[in-house]
């Protein structure tokens, strides 16, 4: 086996996945096989899951770590168990585009690399759905910040210089932040694919409402309503 530092560390968070993870592991490994893929190491951040999501896992012979729930404790915990220079956050629920290692190999080797991330759409032919993709897109390239589910991807140095994921209910946003004042994103052009479960189960317009909701209090710095986030997190 090669001792050599792998391209990018894959980290994934979750709790209670067992449905979500063999797609989104299925497609890591596509990612994984294609031609002039890079070398990854991957980890997977459990929070206490009670199913089988760690069954899951072991079938694709991925290793997990423990930490305390919440997605920014999950996820640095993540980093710090591995090494390579380039971290790929995916959530347990996000399929990667079978090129989507090189994308991100790509965007790390040019100068100045800070972060980046992925277009998004959600899985399912609902034009709803696809119109929230759209106008997510429109701001994050605009606003040069990024969500969790678009399979944000950091420079291992940039991210610890930045603290990584800070404690709040929207530390993706928040990190995005921090990262944006040390360079300009790579908003590649390939897309991820997320899961739209928690959109139908509230209703297409009341989940797209409480994600204009959680933007609103953040911008203007007014509180964040726990309740806020028990149906859309």
């Amino acid at each position: 086996m090669s001792d050599a530092l792998p391209a990018i560390a894959v980290v994934i968070p979750f709790l209670d996945e067992a449905a979500a993870l063999p797609a989104t592991l299925a497609a890591l490994e596509r990612a994984r096989r294609a031609e002039g893929a890079p070398r990854c190491e991957v980890v997977a951040v459990d929070a206490g899951s009670a199913d089988a999501s760690r069954d899951v896992l072991a079938r694709y012979g991925i290793g997990v770590i423990d930490a305390p729930r919440g997605r920014a404790s999950q996820m640095n915990a993540g980093a710090a168990a591995t090494r390579a220079p380039t971290i790929l956050f995916l959530h347990a629920d996000t399929l990667l585009p079978g090129d989507g290692l090189c994308a991100i190999v790509d965007a790390a080797r040019r100068p100045g690399f800070v972060y980046g991330g992925f277009h998004h759409r959600f899985d399912g032919h609902d034009w709803r759905l696809a119109a929230i993709s759209w106008m997510h897109n429109l701001r994050c390239a605009m606003v040069r910040t990024y969500y969790g589910d678009q399979a944000m991807f950091v420079a291992r140095d940039a991210f610890e210089r930045a603290g990584g994921f800070p404690p709040t209910r929207v530390e993706d946003i928040d990190l995005s932040q921090k990262l944006r004042a040390a360079g300009a994103p790579a908003f590649v052009p390939q897309a991820v694919v997320t899961s739209a479960r928690k959109f139908v189960a509230l209703g297409v317009w009341r989940g797209f409402a409480l994600v204009l909701a959680i933007l609103v209090c953040h911008t203007f710095g007014w509180r964040l309503p726990a309740s806020f986030f028990a149906d859309v997190r």
